[in-house]
């Protein structure tokens, strides 16, 4: 490898002119990434990247090739990689809203023997591919693809709940999942609490008897947000609260916070936090794909302006309830960030970070099944309260 990087270097420069622009999670070093050529015929590939992220492969047929989709990552300078291995290529670039693709044509049938996307201090995508015969081939690559991994078809903006009309229906985000952990400390992940926590506040919401409630997802599987913001429009959601617990790397932030949308963060930590959650993903499940960008802009900025102020009142309701119990909150307990999955404009919206992983204080809360339980009760309080105010205040509104 030692030997191949001056012609990198030249040949990264020539590439990144022509790449396509991503707001990526990850970059790609390819100085420290590269393609083996191994004795039985097949290749071992190592791609070195400066954070793990979401991905997925699967092989397609012809010609045979091996595709790689993540969440995201810059590829720039990849292709350099198959410069001296004949018969294969590289190519990559934007796949759908906040996924990138590599494709990897392959020179003959290869198997996936081994696929890993390594975490820790050296983040890297490890493969290794071995030959084997065009009929196995043509059989892997003819495997359905995997469920739920298309766009999430359109669907019609959501109306407003009537009152009496049945039980409010609470969408309940679990942030992160699967090959996304989120943030980590000592075996903990923010995946795995988050988690646990939604099934308790679904139990609590469901057993107070004035809530339906659904879950964008009750196993440790990773769901793209736009996934997450259809299957609560799906639901028929009267509201969305995603649930995260973050980890900063600056500063001593404590206590639980609640996020409104804004295309301005309140402060550079929400700004932070959102890139960190979502990098800026389109607005997803509302089908303006006939229109063009003004009319677009104007049909979301009219159903947000009932829905945002619905959602900012639901905000204040979560931390009049949270200090009423008596939970430590942050000095900012309300503020306000461009998360994604806060931009449904059909759908009131809030991300509640629960804590922060990095405070020692909130991370031992956040592992006490009491302390969780109190703050599950302030939410069903929180919801129930901002459910009767904001039928009063439709039905005065109503024409």
């Amino acid at each position: 490898m030692t030997l191949l990087r001056p012609l990198l270097m030249l040949l990264l420069l020539a590439l990144s002119a022509a790449a396509q622009d991503l707001s990526a999670l990850a970059k790609v070093n390819p100085l420290r990434s590269g393609i083996v050529a191994l004795a039985d015929g097949g290749l071992e590939l190592k791609v070195a990247l400066s954070q793990p992220v979401p991905w997925r492969l699967r092989l397609m047929d012809n010609p045979p090739r091996l595709v790689i989709d993540a969440r995201e990552i810059d590829w720039r300078g990849v292709e350099a990689l198959a410069v001296v291995r004949p018969g294969v290529s590289l190519r990559a670039g934007a796949f759908r809203p906040g996924w990138s693709r590599l494709v990897m044509e392959l020179a003959g049938p290869l198997k996936v023997e081994r696929a890993e996307m390594v975490t820790g201090d050296d983040p890297r995508i490890e493969l290794v591919l071995a030959p084997t015969d065009a009929a196995s081939f043509a059989r892997e690559a003819a495997r359905p693809d995997l469920p739920d991994w298309a766009l999430p078809e359109a669907a019609e903006l959501t109306l407003p709940r009537k009152e009496g009309s049945g039980p409010l229906v609470v969408v309940l985000d679990p942030g992160h999942g699967g090959i996304d952990p989120g943030a980590e400390r000592e075996g903990q992940s923010e995946a795995a609490l988050m988690l646990t926590f939604a099934r308790e506040l679904k139990e609590a919401l469901v057993r107070d008897g004035r809530f339906k409630v659904v879950l964008t997802r009750d196993e440790d599987v990773f769901v793209p947000l736009e996934t997450r913001t259809s299957i609560a429009r799906e639901a028929g959601a009267d509201v969305f609260l995603a649930l995260h617990a973050d980890a900063l790397a600056e500063g001593d932030a404590q206590g639980a916070t609640v996020y409104t949308l804004a295309a301005e963060a309140s402060d550079e930590a929400s700004a932070a936090l959102a890139e960190r959650h979502d990098r800026d993903d389109l607005l997803a499940g509302v089908d303006l794909s006939n229109q063009d960008d003004v009319v677009a802009e104007v049909l979301m900025d009219m159903a947000r302006t009932e829905t945002q102020p619905r959602a900012e009142r639901l905000a204040d309701a979560i931390v009049t309830a949270i200090k009423a119990a008596k939970i430590r909150m942050h000095r900012h307990p309300h503020q306000s960030g461009g998360f994604s999955v806060l931009k449904s404009p059909d759908i009131p919206a809030v991300l509640l970070e629960v804590g922060f992983l990095s405070s020692d204080r909130d991370f031992k809360r956040l592992a006490d099944p009491a302390w969780r339980a109190k703050l599950a009760g302030a939410l069903v309080q929180s919801l129930a309260s901002w459910s009767a105010e904001d039928a009063v205040l439709r039905a005065a509104a109503a024409p």
